[in-house]
């Protein structure tokens, strides 16, 4: 065997990448596909798109490579979490578009649940708050907007999976319906502490049982691709959300390991060991994988806009035509000219949890250029990110070495200054960037023998390059203390303004 095959599925855009023995990329294919956005604040994608741009980037991989397909010794597979699909057990076919992780229209239903005092005890089993981001609610408002979509679901004739399960369920023509411990955690459907889908949550959200997948661990044989696809029955031994997969990835294995991924949004994660801990400063307690029967688990801070910030500059305002337009855009000037942009397009995540918050920009003066607001796009992403880390400081309690990072903006050597400067850490980027498909590759690699241990995949990583903090101490707390002061500004807005564009 030659190589191990990652399915990438990302919220834009789906990839394939083969990894040799070593760690090397041999071949690669990526493939954006449509985002639809029916109401403001909604985001939803037609499955139909994910599986096809999936399936398409796999077969060019391959071809890029030059490998005969019974050359691969596994699949692992790798996806935007939370987002939530239906579709008919016996046709194959979405039944609804996928609801994403980004969309906020079960903000309401959330803000109900609250108000009747049910989050503690919904945190304690799950690790989670209860925030449109998750599954469950999306889940709720398909069926409550569709009787004879609910009464299908009640009689088992539709199934309701994450991005994972959709595209094992189609890689296996329908032989599969099965999901790993990692994603189902996402779901505000699974009790971390016993490793089971709850009936009691189950029934607090309306969501049948026959429509959820088997739970199995992260890194184990689940089936075989059907020979339709490849032209070969290639073993699926890898399943792991996306920021989970990173963080194998980058090899965060043991306990107080911090990575951080950029790509649409921001996504830390720190390895908490084999016991779940509980976040008194606002972040979420995950599973980050379960192997041999065993989970581990970690603290999460999630943040909804990351590079989605600098895509709006580019499609939005046009200030750039190239999203890595911005780095010399943003590096032409000393500073922000004082002006502090908070992202907050579709509400604000970890730690502040806010689906009302919206976007906002203060500090613009008549002397504001496309420059000055592109550099505070770079000082959001980084803000965010700091936010988070100092909220994992706290529960952690542990004096962090380095925060390893990967994902698209982390090629942005000036962002990741900017990042080393605010957060007042080492930040630590890996030669192979792409961590996400590494770590479903490695998780499949090790069900299959392809590496054999833990410690043959340490020999894989590599260091590309350290950044240290280079801004005074002064300097970094001032800039923190403004950007507080923004985003104190930004939040609750949409519900001061009577609920438009929730």
């Amino acid at each position: 065997m030659k190589a191990v095959l990652a399915l990438d599925q990302g919220t834009t855009s789906s990839r394939a990448i083969l990894f040799d023995k070593s760690g090397r990329v041999i071949g690669a294919s990526q493939r954006e596909f449509p985002q639809h956005y029916p109401q403001p604040g909604w985001v939803e994608h037609d499955a139909m798109d994910i599986w096809e741009s999936q399936l398409d980037c796999a077969k060019r991989a391959i071809r890029e490579a030059g490998l005969n397909p019974r050359d691969i010794a596994a699949i692992g597979v790798t996806n935007q979490r939370e987002t939530a699909i239906l579709w008919d057990r016996s046709s194959g076919r979405p039944v609804h578009r996928a609801i994403v992780w980004q969309d906020r229209r079960t903000a309401e239903l959330c803000e109900r649940l609250r108000r009747r005092g049910l989050e503690p005890s919904i945190a304690r089993k799950t690790g989670l708050r209860l925030d449109p981001y998750f599954s469950a609610t999306k889940v709720t408002w398909m069926l409550d907007h569709s009787k004879k979509l609910r009464r299908d679901a009640e009689n088992g004739r539709v199934a309701f999976g994450t991005v994972d399960s959709w595209l094992v369920h189609q890689l296996t023509e329908g032989g599969l319906h099965v999901t790993d411990a990692s994603n189902a955690s996402r779901t505000l459907l699974f009790n971390i502490r016993t490793g089971r889908w709850d009936a009691a949550l189950l029934r607090l959200f309306g969501v049948p049982a026959p429509m959820l997948p088997a739970v199995r661990d992260s890194s184990e044989v689940v089936g075989v691709v059907s020979k339709r696809w490849f032209g070969a029955e290639i073993p699926i031994a890898g399943i792991a959300g996306d920021q989970q997969a990173a963080l194998f990835g980058q090899l965060g294995i043991r306990p107080g390991l911090v990575k951080n991924t950029y790509g649409t949004g921001l996504f830390m994660l720190m390895n908490t060991g084999t016991r779940p801990v509980f976040s008194r400063n606002r972040l979420l307690t995950t599973v980050a994988w379960r192997l041999k029967g065993e989970m581990t688990y970690a603290l999460e801070g999630s943040v909804f806009i990351g590079g989605a910030a600098v895509q709006w500059l580019r499609d939005g305002l046009r200030l750039i035509q190239r999203s890595a337009d911005i780095e010399p855009l943003a590096a032409s000037v000393p500073d922000s000219g004082g002006v502090v942009l908070v992202p907050a397009f579709t509400g604000l995540g970890a730690p502040y949890w806010d689906p009302y918050a919206r976007g906002t920009v203060v500090g613009i003066t008549r002397g504001t250029s496309a420059a000055h607001l592109a550099r505070a796009t770079l000082e959001a992403i980084a803000h965010q990110s700091a936010d988070v880390l100092d909220a994992m400081r706290r529960d952690a309690r542990l004096t962090l070495r380095e925060v390893r990072v990967d994902g698209g903006a982390s090629e942005n050597n000036l962002l990741m200054q900017i990042q080393a400067d605010l957060a007042r850490v080492p930040v630590v980027r890996p030669a192979v960037r792409e961590t996400t498909a590494l770590g479903a590759a490695m998780l499949a690699a090790l069900a299959v023998g392809f590496w054999r241990n833990l410690q043959e995949l340490e020999r894989i990583w590599a260091l590309d390059r350290r950044f240290r903090p280079l801004q005074p101490a002064a300097a970094s707390r001032r800039a923190r203390e403004r950007w507080a002061e923004a985003v104190r500004r930004s939040l609750g807005w949409a519900r001061a303004g009577g609920g438009v564009g929730q």
